[in-house]
C-alpha cells in the first residue's frame, strides 16, 4: 500500500523545482493532487504528465479570491482535502542596510501572507473530513541568522512561527501543522553554486553534498500520511547536518 492511498493535496508553486517534484512523488505515493502556481503554462504541462490524479488551478497564494477557487476546485473535482503544502516562495538576498522595503514587503507577502491564507482557508474543509495534515516549507534560514537573508529570513522565521500556533489551534480537529527546513537543494531556483564548486562549499557538513528535491519530498510525504500521525507544531531540519553547530 502506498503512504498516501487516498489523500488529497493542495501543493502550491507546483509549476517548477521542488514543489514539481512535491507533486510527481505525492502522485506515486497514491495522492491525487491540485498543483497551483502563476506560471501557467509550465503548471498545465505538470498536470497533464501527472495524469488524472492530477488538476492544475492557477493561483496567486497573496490573493484570498485565488485561495477560494483553488478549494472550490479540489473539492469540486476530488471531494475533500486532507494535505496542504505551502510551498511556494520567492527568494533574494541583500544586505538590511541595501534591502529596498518594497522587495521586503513583496517576500512577505508571497511567503507569509500566502501561507497564512492557506492555512486559513484549508481548516473548513479538513474540520469537515476530519483532520488533515498542513506543511509549511521554511528554510534553515528559519532557524539561523544568515548574512544577507534579512528579507527572506524573516519570512521564514514567520512560517516556521506559524506552523507553530496553527498546531496549537487546529490539533482539536485533528489538523496537524508542521514545517520543514531544507538547507541547499540542488535544481532549485534558490540554489546557485555551480556543479565544480559544490564538493568545496559542502565539505564542511557531515552529510557533504547539497539535498536532491526527492529528499525534501520524502519527509513532506510523511508529514501528509498517517505514519505521522502524533507529530504536530515541529521543526524538521533536512539539511545534511549543516546547522548542528
Amino acid at each position: 500500500m502506498a503512504q498516501l492511498d487516498g489523500k488529497v493535496a493542495i501543493i502550491t508553486g507546483a509549476a517548477q523545482g521542488m514543489g514539481e517534484v512535491h507533486a510527481h512523488r505525492f502522485v506515486a505515493e497514491g495522492a491525487r493532487v491540485v498543483l497551483t502556481d502563476l506560471q501557467e503554462a509550465a503548471g498545465e504541462a505538470v498536470a497533464k504528465e501527472l495524469g488524472e490524479s492530477a488538476l492544475f488551478v492557477p493561483h496567486d497564494v497573496r490573493e484570498e479570491a485565488d485561495w477560494d477557487r483553488v478549494i472550490e476546485a479540489t473539492l469540486e473535482r476530488f471531494g475533500t482535502l486532507d494535505v496542504l503544502i505551502n510551498n511556494a516562495a520567492i527568494w533574494s538576498t541583500a544586505s538590511i542596510e541595501s534591502e529596498r522595503v518594497e522587495r521586503l514587503r513583496e517576500i512577505l507577502e508571497v511567503n507569509v501572507v500566502g501561507s497564512w491564507w492557506g492555512i486559513r482557508k484549508a481548516i473548513a474543509p479538513m474540520r469537515e473530513a476530519g483532520g488533515g495534515s498542513i506543511v509549511n516549507i521554511s528554510s534553515i534560514a528559519g532557524t539561523r541568522g544568515i548574512p544577507e537573508h534579512g528579507s527572506y529570513g524573516a519570512s521564514k522565521w514567520a512560517v516556521r512561527g506559524l506552523a507553530k500556533v496553527a498546531a496549537s489551534e487546529l490539533g482539536r480537529y485533528g489538523i496537524r501543522v508542521n514545517s520543514i527546513h531544507p538547507g541547499g537543494v540542488k535544481d532549485t531556483g534558490m540554489f546557485l553554486i555551480p556543479e565544480e564548486e559544490q564538493a568545496r562549499s559542502f565539505a564542511g557538513q557531515p552529510i557533504p553534498r547539497p539535498a536532491l528535491r526527492e529528499e525534501i519530498s520524502n519527509v513532506a510525504i510523511f508529514l501528509a500520511s498517517d505514519a505521522s500521525s502524533y507529530i504536530t507544531g515541529r521543526e524538521h531540519v533536512v539539511d545534511g547536518g549543516l546547522t548542528l553547530w
